[in-house]
């Protein structure tokens, strides 16, 4: 009866997992993901280089440890991308609850590094950040709360979310990892927004947030000094963000060549947090616009395809998952140029590290899955019909 009303697009029967997955899944975004990490392994063999010969290791230490990772990050994109959006979602609120309760312990188990943050359970051989694993999880329950809330008799999902997002963000606020915190309220207030979210609430939300960012800029000592930093019209050439300024001005245009960079010799993080730094000196402009390009396609791809979904549900995680990637790219890149304060945030699929390379798979995975094509029809289909009625 359902597709006598809605129509359905062709479907083979009997056809195999992996044919129906290369039919079905968005090609192009793929790819672009593919090459985000191969110029992230490009520039790990610049970066890299001078921390691990600081740390005593071989050479190409950290660049091994990236394949490692990023192995684990596509098998894990690939894995998700196969799901149902049904079994992406139960397994995106497992996920964000065992990663609730990690983030919860960490005052107990967790250490700092010496970083002044309690963010990371150290494993020995690596470390995992609870907070990397915690984002598209609560994206996918968030979701679930507010399509269920459209239903008849549904539950407050608006508040329950609401409530959940404000809890996670006060628990990583503690840490401190405001920029974390950030990310899941955006994430939140990206869902809310697609959800139908009247726009007055929206701008009390946030005026919320200037007043939470006030308050922790008065009781927060790390919060402020990264805020004055920001504000202050001169930059610091011996600090991290007058190294990374300097050597995006130095890069230019296509760069001073491979392996002639020298920014990589002064930051500490050049092989994370600074490495569009490292790409900006060495390549140029051209390689900076390049990966701006590659997130752009991913997203915007995704965001057209979901526009044609109909179920409520995909829409709204698939949103969320598309724009929380995109804003933390821009954020990564946007504090290289000063456009923002500092945040110890990771390039998604270029930065090196294992917790936010794998994270960063089961995202983009989750967000394939969402955004295949399927037999159901398009949200066009009921519009058209509406209109002819």
């Amino acid at each position: 009866m359902t597709e006598m009303v809605y129509g359905t697009a062709p479907i083979r029967a009997g056809e195999p997992v992996l044919p129906r997955w290369w039919r079905t899944v968005d090609k192009w975004a793929m790819s672009c993901i593919l090459m985000l990490f191969g110029v992230g392994l490009l520039l790990g063999l610049a970066a890299s280089p001078p921390l691990a010969a600081k740390n005593g290791f071989d050479a190409f230490h950290y660049v091994e440890r990236q394949v490692v990772f990023g192995g684990m990050a596509l098998a894990a994109m690939l894995v998700f991308s196969m799901m149902s959006p049904d079994l992406v979602r139960r397994l995106g609120v497992i996920g964000f609850l065992a990663a609730f309760v990690a983030l919860v312990l960490l005052p107990v188990f967790g250490t700092d590094f010496g970083k002044g943050a309690t963010r990371w359970y150290s494993l020995g051989f690596a470390s995992v950040q609870p907070s990397e694993f915690l984002k598209p999880g609560f994206i996918v329950l968030a979701a679930w709360m507010m399509s269920a809330a459209q239903d008849l008799n549904g539950p407050p999902g608006r508040a329950m979310s609401l409530g959940l997002a404000l809890l996670v963000a006060t628990f990583l606020a503690f840490q401190p990892d405001f920029g974390q915190a950030a990310l899941i309220l955006f994430a939140w207030g990206v869902i809310y927004f697609v959800a139908g979210a009247p726009f007055l609430l929206l701008v009390g939300l946030a005026g919320a947030v200037v007043a939470a960012g006030t308050l922790a800029y008065e009781h927060s000592e790390h919060f402020a000094r990264r805020i004055d930093g920001f504000l202050n019209p001169e930059i610091d050439p011996r600090t991290q963000l007058g190294y990374a300024v300097n050597a995006i001005q130095e890069g230019g245009f296509f760069g001073v060549g491979v392996g002639e960079g020298q920014v990589k010799w002064s930051l500490p993080d050049a092989h994370t947090d600074f490495i569009i730094a490292v790409a900006a000196e060495e390549y140029g402009l051209v390689l900076v616009a390049a990966i701006i390009l590659l997130y752009a396609t991913i997203v915007i791809r995704s965001l057209f395809r979901l526009m044609r979904e109909r179920d409520t549900f995909i829409r709204l995680a698939g949103t969320g998952l598309a724009c929380t990637f995109a804003v933390q790219a821009l954020i990564n890149m946007g504090v290289a140029v000063k456009l923002l304060p500092a945040k110890g945030m990771t390039l998604p699929f270029v930065s090196y590290g294992g917790s936010s390379l794998i994270a960063g798979g089961i995202t983009v995975g989750m967000l394939l899955a969402l955004t295949r094509t399927r037999p159901q029809g398009e949200i066009g289909d009921i519009l058209r019909r509406r209109g002819r009625a």
